[in-house]
């Protein structure tokens, strides 16, 4: 199977019911970055992977006018209910060949969604670009190069274990500093400021339902709930040292930027 095959099977398998439950925390841990978009309040500005538009609420109150856009039907779904005002399904590779791309945002703005775009993410950025006004800004956070490394490679193991490589399954491009500054550079932009930023992130349950939340590709291999299960299991076993007080922590390291269309 291949890379694009893999997505294609995965792509409906979002849903905003487990967001929700496990990982509230993400749109919660968001505001250091609205806080560096800064939002005008007669600006235009695009929310490139809303998720279920909690944060793109809090945008719309800042500013003139927010899309929010998300590859996953369900996401979007659930951020029309949450009361986002105009919410659409646009997967951010194809951002690029959307009516939304023609220079009409002030701002790009985006939290914990690029790393997702891994298939390319180069016309990820191509496609913000083409969206962005002369000199309108991209700002973001998402996941940066050893973004939750111990259950990555607990996944990892675990699918190897089992004689399947792991690779094609994995949905994450977590790249350092200077290679997205480089790619940002190369397609039309200034970096003004961007940094890796550690932070031990405390779950809303645990190690198994973030897997299950965010890991469910590394699980498409197996039919049965049962081996998922296991794997799942496997992998919080190992962590078992990941409590603090009988909650469970996963070390996130998040890649914040700011760059200005050129």
């Amino acid at each position: 199977m291949t890379v694009n095959e893999q997505t294609s099977k995965t792509d409906d398998q979002w849903s905003s019911t487990k967001y929700n439950h496990h990982a509230s925390f993400v749109p919660a841990l968001g505001k250091p970055v609205l806080q560096l978009l800064d939002p005008k309040p007669d600006e235009h500005i695009l929310d490139l992977g809303a998720g279920d538009g909690i944060l793109t609420r809090d945008l719309e109150q800042l500013t003139k006018s927010v899309v929010a856009i998300d590859a996953s039907a369900d996401m979007i779904q659930a951020a029309t209910k949450n009361g986002c005002r105009d919410a659409r399904v646009v997967d951010g590779h194809d951002l690029v060949d959307n009516e939304l791309a023609n220079g009409q945002f002030d701002a790009v703005f985006s939290n914990a969604a690029l790393h997702w775009m891994k298939k390319d993410p180069v016309k990820v950025i191509q496609g913000v670009h083409k969206a962005l006004r002369p000199q309108g800004r991209f700002v973001a956070e998402c996941g940066g190069f050893m973004n939750v490394a111990d259950v990555r490679s607990g996944l990892h193991a675990a699918l190897r274990r089992r004689g399947v490589d792991p690779e094609p399954y994995d949905p994450w491009f977590f790249p350092g500093k200077s290679t997205y500054t480089r790619m940002l550079e190369e397609n039309g932009f200034k970096v003004e400021s961007m940094e890796l930023i550690p932070r031990m992130t405390m779950l809303n349950t645990d190690i198994a339902g973030w897997i299950d939340t965010f890991g469910f590709t590394f699980l498409a291999p197996f039919e049965s709930e049962e081996e998922r299960k296991a794997i799942r299991d496997e992998v919080q076993q190992n962590l078992s040292f990941a409590q603090d007080d009988g909650a469970w922590c996963i070390m996130y390291v998040r890649l914040r930027f700011k760059a200005v269309k050129v």
